[in-house]
């Protein structure tokens, strides 16, 4: 039963992947076409060749192994790509390069048909059905040889003839920084900019200024307060001279008050240098009672 359950959940992840990656497919598109090669792209074997590239415009990898390439609208399943190949699974936002040289002998991105520069090329990518059309283009006849036929940018909607040619990289370079260029037109001498770091910069160093004051402060007041309950209890355990607070007990105040009622009413000894010796009176001699018990002849 275990068993049986275990491979029932194996089954929906694998359906489940196959549905996500087919739904992710669909977001392929075909990209830049370049008809007549002269002086552009050199494959492995040092040959130029007109050459197709997809690019991949979901947020998630694509693989794309086993979906079809073709150039003829009545066989979608002219050139299957191959599923044993790790470089068909396409990163979000890369490219993919396949050579339409005739030449599938040479690789996974070696197609098996080539382009006719005096004539239309038709390009499409098909699912790995080989039914399900993913994305289509008629490239017009006449072009320039190392000119490239794409879209505005990459994955956009508008196709035009592109200027500069760009295998395998975006097809349209990002040259500026919106916030840049504000910035520049706005605060062409940068005083504002200046003056914006430094106030931040300064802002920064108060306030770690007043944290850490703080946390002195906070430190020095539980120094004191640990200081002065080690203390009480050291000194004074019994007495309690010192109460928690740290203030003088009462007892202290109560002796220093006898002490000064003692010295008011004069009753110390003032003859505090004088040794005074009195006799003292006594009716036997202890020395004598001994001796008289010394000599007494023991009683038998």
């Amino acid at each position: 039963m275990i068993k049986k359950k275990i491979g029932l959940l194996a089954l929906f992840a694998l359906l489940l992947s196959f549905g996500a990656n087919a739904q992710l497919i669909t977001s392929m598109r075909i990209n830049e076409v370049l008809v007549v090669n002269e002086t552009n792209y050199v494959d492995n074997y040092g040959l130029r060749n007109g050459w197709i590239e997809l690019y991949n415009s979901s947020a998630g990898t694509v693989n794309i192994g086993g979906c079809y390439l073709t150039n003829d609208k009545n066989n979608p399943k002219k050139y299957r790509i191959s599923k044993g190949d790790i470089l068909t699974k396409i990163k979000p936002g890369q490219h993919a390069l396949f050579l339409a040289d005739d030449k599938t002998d040479r690789g996974t991105f070696h197609l098996n048909f080539s382009f006719d520069p005096t004539k239309e090329n038709y390009v499409a990518l098909y699912d790995n059905s080989g039914t399900t059309l993913i994305d289509e283009i008629t490239i017009p006849a006449g072009q320039i040889a190392d000119l490239s036929y794409g879209r505005v940018s990459d994955g956009s909607d508008q196709w035009t003839q592109l200027t500069r040619v760009s295998p395998s990289a975006r097809n349209q370079l990002v040259e500026s920084n919106v916030k840049v260029d504000n910035f520049q037109k706005n605060d062409s001498t940068g005083i504002a900019m200046t003056i914006t770091a430094m106030a931040v910069t300064f802002l920064g160093l108060f306030f770690l200024y007043m944290i850490f004051k703080q946390v002195g402060k906070i430190s020095i007041a539980a120094s004191k307060r640990n200081a002065m309950k080690a203390k009480a209890k050291e000194g004074i355990a019994g007495s309690e001279v010192y109460t928690e607070s740290g203030e003088e007990a009462g007892e202290i105040f109560a002796a220093i008050a006898t002490a000064l009622y003692e010295v008011n009413e004069d009753v110390h000894d003032v003859e505090n240098t004088v040794l005074t010796i009195n006799k003292v009176t006594r009716n036997y001699s202890p020395w004598s009672s001994k001796l008289y018990g010394l000599r007494e002849v023991p009683k038998k």
